[in-house]
């Protein structure tokens, strides 16, 4: 690292060239309020103490370090899986939101609205909501809902109004949009739990820094197993990035660490029907911040493409642009075929069903050059419960012999 290089956010918002905050004026008040107010708030003594309390009790933190034995045989590594799959509705989306609700009462909200794609955001606001006696409504891509359904259906037993993203490829991408609209019409009661690295400043430093909890348990429980406490490489899928900015957080300023992220490639990279963002990608506006995001020559956003509902969408949080960028990170792309057989080898050897989205950071490993005893640390960003139609669905249409 260079004394004129930083990976995180500046004062004024950016990350290097990416962020900013990009924003109709109705939503300026609100954005401005928690901006000049997030800091302050969770910096409190008792915001830590009743934030920790419920990492703790309630989504059961910390999250085991596990080492896949047969991976890391395979590989000739030690594979390392940072277990967000267990913690409490199944995924890493649970730290950010307790954050955010305890944000929220702070700021004296009383209704909550988010957007989701694979439904796990959904299902963590939905929870916290439903713990903190809020009115929760959560906006989600028609497609999304069809291919997503057990989330829907926890969404609703918890007592959130899903509501349906009819417009554009009706995805991520359609769901936030509708979000932001909600958001500018309920302006005042209302506060907005992104789920992802990504929005306008102070969105994506926010959501890093609730999903931080996890690099900060890495380094302690890697130390504890090896005597070394940073990783040699830490792998995490991306789409708008929050599993990846909470494994990198705590290493972004240690050069040993190789930070790797994984997209998707849909069909294939070149084949029209993909979200590799940061490799199809130039910089541009979406959601309210300066990123990279797939657009035609004149700024149209091109719909993006992948089997993995959380990782279906046109742009990447802007602290990853920015590393990606800067070379501090390097990103690969696994097609829907590599992420599905990174499932089965996973579900069999590891007794581990994994969510399709974290399969894709499984699936580039034999792409990073790994060395003999190196520690890698793969973000296993949450369980495949949620997939598991998607699954039997291509296994039949593949007809693969399980």
């Amino acid at each position: 690292m260079t004394e004129t290089t930083s990976y995180h956010v500046s004062e004024s918002g950016y990350y290097g060239e990416f962020g900013g905050a990009y924003i109709p004026e109705m939503l300026y008040a609100n954005v401005e309020e928690i901006r000049t107010r997030y800091l302050d708030i969770i910096s409190e003594t008792a915001f830590q103490e009743e934030f920790n309390s419920l990492l703790k009790d309630y989504v059961g933190r910390p999250s085991p370090l596990y080492l896949a034995k047969s991976l890391s045989a395979k590989y000739g590594a030690n594979i390392y899986l940072k277990r967000e799959d267990l913690n409490h509705t199944g995924a890493h989306k649970i730290n950010n939101t307790v954050g955010q609700i305890l944000l929220a009462k702070r700021l004296g909200k009383k209704r909550i609205i988010a957007e989701t794609g694979a439904g796990q955001h959904g299902v963590a606001t939905a929870t916290v909501c439903a713990l903190m006696n809020l009115e929760c409504i959560v906006y989600m891509g028609a497609v999304d809902i069809v291919r997503q359904a057990p989330n829907v259906a926890r969404m609703q037993m918890l007592g959130a109004k899903v509501v349906p993203a009819e417009s554009g490829s009706k995805t991520l991408k359609d769901a936030t949009n509708e979000a932001i609209r909600d958001w500018i019409n309920n302006a005042e009661t209302t506060h907005y739990i992104i789920g992802s690295a990504i929005g306008p400043h102070p969105y994506p430093d926010l959501v890093t820094r609730f999903q931080a909890v996890v690099s900060e348990e890495i380094k302690w429980q890697l130390k504890e197993k090896t005597g070394q406490e940073y990783p040699n490489y830490v792998v995490a899928c991306v789409g708008g990035g929050s599993n990846a900015a909470g494994a990198f957080y705590h290493f972004l300023d240690d050069d040993r660490v190789n930070l790797i992220l994984a997209e998707a490639a849909g069909k294939g990279i070149d084949s029209g029907h993909s979200a590799a963002t940061s490799i199809l990608g130039s910089k541009g506006i979406i959601h309210g911040c300066m990123t990279l995001l797939m657009q035609t020559s004149d700024g149209q956003i091109v719909e993006p493409y992948s089997l993995s509902a959380g990782l279906d969408y046109p742009g990447i949080g802007p602290m990853h642009a920015h590393l990606i960028k800067s070379g501090r990170a390097r990103v690969w792309a696994a097609t829907d075929d590599e992420a599905m057989m990174a499932v089965i080898e996973l579900s069999r050897s590891e007794g581990i069903i994994p969510a399709l989205e974290t399969a894709h950071a499984l699936a580039i490993l034999d792409r990073i050059g790994l060395k003999k005893n190196d520690h890698v640390v793969v973000n296993l960003s949450g369980r495949g419960d949620k997939d598991l139609n998607t699954y039997l669905t291509y296994i039949a249409e593949h007809n693969i012999q399980l």
